[in-house]
């Protein structure tokens, strides 16, 4: 039986914050009213969503009125790229979106749908260690580019792109920037006026708060076709009764990260690095670690383990209590390993024996500590009975 759990999956989503769900109980408990209802029901609820905006607002160094809450980081690019796009395939324009090779898959869809509706997408490389330049980007734009989509930081790898440079080119060519920032908001500084960026995706799970509440950031005089029609709300870019209880945690849990996020980005930077040092070291330095060592987010490890699958690797540590993530993905039968590693030239055999590890806010040395013992166990189980390791 396991007499403790460790989580190290916090990429994938996050505990709710014990302030943000007390903020949500309260709300659900006296604010049911409409925030669309001018009466003193209705009153107190659009104050929240007011106050709401104001605090993911603040976390971004933004205006509140270039907030719209959508339902999540899917929905922010959904709405960013076909928003921006739509319009001018109705005018009857030639256009042209760019892209990397390793986006999320809200990205990714997004681009393949648009794709089928006669829109050139551009697809950049990445280097081994999952890194992309400007030039790369300014390289590849062309006259009827209308918008570029990178993301910040990999979900992966957790390495992060360098969008106040690719802001000043695209500035300089009239083309708008959107980037997925649902994996840096809370791990890294986010300044829209020093990032350069016309749009940016969030995502409330990812930061303590609940899920199925996010935010698109959208500068001011940048327009959208809206991909929800209703009545009215969030200045007609997002209709639908609002979801008063996610905002309100959503609201919270920036307003925590704008308190205290250098701080605790730096104990869990310590905590990521005692752990790669400790798992190196404890399996005779044969680990593979994947994305560039410093141009990264402080939490997260991509690894391969050679000579052993991942989807394995991981139901051996779901045995002992351990969450993380296996970098490989399965489809259609077949299994390829990671979409983002095989992208950045990794080896299918790595590929496949990949795993993410991701840290949080309540991560501690004592978890680091037993993870590096069972991990280490497990490891050295499973490459005792691997016909593919080396016997020496």
């Amino acid at each position: 039986m396991v007499s403790e759990k460790i989580y190290f999956d916090y990429n994938a989503t996050t505990p709710i914050d014990p302030q943000v769900l007390a903020e949500m109980a309260n709300v659900a408990r006296d604010n049911f009213g409409n925030p669309s209802s001018s009466h003193c029901f209705g009153r107190p609820a659009a104050e929240i969503v007011k106050r709401s905006r104001q605090q993911v607002a603040t976390l971004l160094r933004a205006q509140a009125e270039e907030i719209c809450f959508t339902a999540g980081g899917t929905e922010s690019d959904n709405l960013a790229l076909k928003g921006v796009v739509l319009p001018s395939l109705a005018q009857g324009r030639k256009v042209h979106v760019i892209i990397s090779a390793v986006e999320h898959p809200a990205v990714a869809e997004s681009c393949r749908y648009l794709e089928s509706l006669g829109v050139d997408i551009t697809r950049l490389p990445v280097a081994e260690d999952g890194t992309l330049t400007a030039d790369q980007v300014g390289a590849a734009f062309r006259d009827e580019t209308v918008l570029v989509s990178l993301m910040l930081a990999n979900n992966e790898t957790g390495v992060v792109f360098p969008l106040a440079e690719i802001a000043a080119l695209t500035k300089s060519r009239d083309i708008l920037l959107h980037t997925d920032a649902v994996q840096a908001l809370g791990k890294v500084e986010i300044d829209v006026k020093v990032l350069g960026v016309d749009l940016l995706s969030l995502s409330g799970h990812k930061v303590y708060a609940p899920k199925g509440v996010g935010a698109l950031w959208v500068r001011s005089g940048v327009e959208l076709e809206p991909l929800i029609h209703g009545g009215g709300q969030e200045r007609g870019l997002r209709c639908g009764t609002e979801n008063l209880i996610g905002m309100a945690g959503f609201g919270v849990a920036c307003e925590i990260l704008t308190g205290g996020m250098s701080n605790e980005g730096r104990r869990v930077a310590a905590l990521r690095d005692c752990l790669e040092a400790g798992l190196a070291a404890a399996l005779d330095q044969q680990l593979v670690f994947h994305g560039h060592r410093q141009l990264r987010v402080p939490n997260t490890i991509s690894l391969s383990v050679p000579y052993i699958d991942g989807e394995s690797l991981l139901a051996h540590l779901d045995l002992e209590g351990i969450a993380v993530s296996a970098g490989s993905a399965c489809s259609s039968g077949e299994h390829q390993g990671s979409p983002v590693l095989r992208a950045m030239g990794i080896s299918s055999d790595l590929a496949q024996g990949s795993i993410r590890i991701s840290l949080g806010r309540w991560s501690s040395q004592a978890e680091v500590d037993s993870f590096i013992e069972k991990f280490t166990v497990i490891v050295r189980r499973l490459w005792a009975i691997s016909p593919l390791y080396p016997k020496k």
